[in-house]
C-alpha cells in the first residue's frame, strides 16, 4: 500500500490519520459526557472526576495537533475523486459534511484548550505545556465565552461523525461501491471515476454554518457571565466612608494547584474616626453576595450544597468593631457564613489622605469553621486554607 494519495486512493499516511481521528473523537465525546455527569460529593468522586477530565483535555490537545498535522499532509496531496460525483445532490452532502469535520476538529479541541487556559486550577492538562496558551488571559470572560463555544461546537462535531458514518454505511451497504473500502487497509478495485465538479459550494456553506455555531457559543457565554454579575445585586448601604473602588479575592488550593477568584457584589457599611487615640474607633459591616463569586472553572462545585449553598444561603457578613491594634487598626467581630457565625481579629494596612483612605488586608480562613467542603476531608483534593485578600479605597462623607 502506497503512502501517499492519488486521484483515485488514499495514502497509508492519509488513513492513518482518518482512523487516529475517528479513534481520539469516538473516545473524547464519550468521556466529556461521563466526565460532566459523574458527582463530585466525596474526596473519590471529586478526584475521579477530575481525572476523567484531566484525561478529556489532554486528548483533546493531542487531537487537536493531529488535526493540523491532518490537514497539513492534505494540503501537500491529491485529493481522490468522488465515486458519487455524478449524483449533485448526494456529492454536496459528501463535501459539505467534510467541510464540517476539518472545521470540528480545529474548533472544538481548540476552543475547549482557551476555555482552561483563561481559567484556573480543576483538571490540569497532562501536556507539560498545556495549562496557558500565549495572547489568553486568565478571564472569566473568556473562559465562558469559549467554554459556550466549545459545548454548541460538540454537537456539531457529533452531528457531523453522525452524519459522516452514515454516509460511509450508505455507499458500503446500498450502493456497494468502493468510498469505504479505499480508506481500509488494502487497495480495493475501483473503477473509473465518474466526472468531478470543483464547487465551493460545500466550503461556503461549511462556514456560514460554522459562523452561526461561534455566534451562537459566544452570545450563550456572554449571556452566561452577565446573568451571573446580575444575579446577586446587593442594595446600597448607608455609610460615612463611601467605597470607590475594591475587590474581595479569594484562593484555595485544589490538587495542588491554586484556583483564584472574587466576589463581584458586596457593600461595606463604614463608621470610622481616625481621631480618636485609643481604644474602639468604628463599626464596619460588609455584607458579601455569594451568587456573584466567579472561582475559575470551579464556581459551579463551589455554589453547591456542600460548599456555599449559595441557593440556601445568599449572603455572608462580616459585622466588627474597628479598634486601634499592635500595629495599626484592626477589626475584630464575626465573620457569618452559611449558617455558622465565628468570631474573627482582622488587622489591616490603611492610609490616609485627608478624606480618603485606601484599605488593605490578608488573611486566611479554615474552610472547616464555615461548613464549607465538610464531605472532603483530603486536604490532597481541596485544602483547608482559604487565602482571603481584600482591597478597597473610600471616601469620607462630609456632609453627614
Amino acid at each position: 500500500m502506497a503512502f501517499t494519495n492519488t486521484e483515485i486512493r488514499y495514502g497509508g499516511v492519509t488513513k492513518g490519520f482518518h482512523w487516529l481521528t475517528a479513534l481520539l473523537i469516538l473516545t473524547l465525546i464519550p468521556l466529556g459526557l461521563i466526565a460532566n455527569w459523574l458527582p463530585y460529593e466525596t474526596d473519590a468522586q471529586l478526584a475521579q472526576k477530575a481525572w476523567l477530565f484531566s484525561l478529556h483535555k489532554t486528548l483533546g490537545v493531542t487531537a487537536f495537533f493531529v488535526a493540523v498535522l491532518r490537514i497539513l499532509w492534505a494540503i501537500s496531496q491529491p485529493k481522490p475523486g468522488l465515486l458519487n460525483a455524478d449524483k449533485p445532490a448526494e456529492s454536496f452532502a459528501a463535501e459539505l459534511v467534510h467541510w464540517l469535520l476539518y472545521a470540528a476538529l480545529v474548533i472544538v479541541p481548540l476552543s475547549g484548550w482557551i476555555s482552561h487556559a483563561a481559567a484556573a486550577g480543576f483538571a490540569p492538562i497532562w501536556w507539560p505545556f498545556g495549562q496557558d496558551l500565549p495572547l489568553v488571559p486568565k478571564s472569566t470572560n473568556i473562559e465562558h465565552i469559549f467554554g459556550s463555544l466549545h459545548w454548541v461546537a460538540t454537537k456539531l462535531l457529533a452531528l457531523s461523525v453522525v452524519l459522516h458514518i452514515a454516509g460511509a454505511l450508505k455507499h458500503h451497504v446500498i450502493d456497494r461501491d468502493a468510498t469505504l473500502r479505499r480508506m481500509l487497509p488494502g487497495e480495493p478495485v475501483i473503477g473509473p471515476l465518474p466526472a468531478q465538479t470543483h464547487s465551493k459550494t460545500p466550503m461556503l456553506a461549511a462556514s456560514a454554518i460554522w459562523a452561526i455555531v461561534i455566534a451562537i457559543g459566544t452570545i450563550m457565554g456572554t449571556s452566561s457571565d452577565t446573568a451571573e454579575k446580575a444575579g446577586g445585586a446587593l442594595a446600597d448601604v448607608a455609610s460615612e466612608w463611601a467605597v470607590q473602588d475594591g475587590s474581595i479575592g479569594i484562593t484555595v488550593v485544589q490538587f495542588g494547584n491554586e484556583v483564584s477568584g472574587s466576589f463581584a457584589d458586596w457593600t461595606a457599611a463604614i463608621r470610622f474616626d481616625e481621631t480618636i487615640p485609643s481604644g474602639e474607633v468604628g463599626q464596619v459591616t460588609t455584607t458579601i453576595a455569594i451568587p456573584s463569586l466567579t472561582l475559575g472553572s470551579v464556581t459551579q462545585q463551589a455554589m453547591g450544597a456542600d460548599f456555599f449553598d449559595a441557593a440556601t444561603y445568599a449572603t455572608a457578613v462580616f459585622d466588627a468593631m474597628i479598634r486601634h491594634g499592635v500595629d495599626g487598626f484592626e477589626a475584630a467581630g464575626t465573620l457569618t457564613i452559611k449558617d455558622r457565625s465565628v468570631p474573627m481579629v482582622m488587622p489591616f494596612n490603611l492610609a490616609l489622605n485627608g478624606d480618603a483612605a485606601e484599605m488593605r488586608a490578608d488573611l486566611t480562613l479554615d474552610r472547616r469553621d464555615f461548613g464549607i467542603g465538610d464531605n472532603v476531608g483530603d486536604e490532597g483534593s481541596l485544602a483547608f486554607a482559604v487565602k482571603v485578600a481584600i482591597k478597597l479605597t473610600a471616601l469620607r462623607d462630609t456632609s453627614q
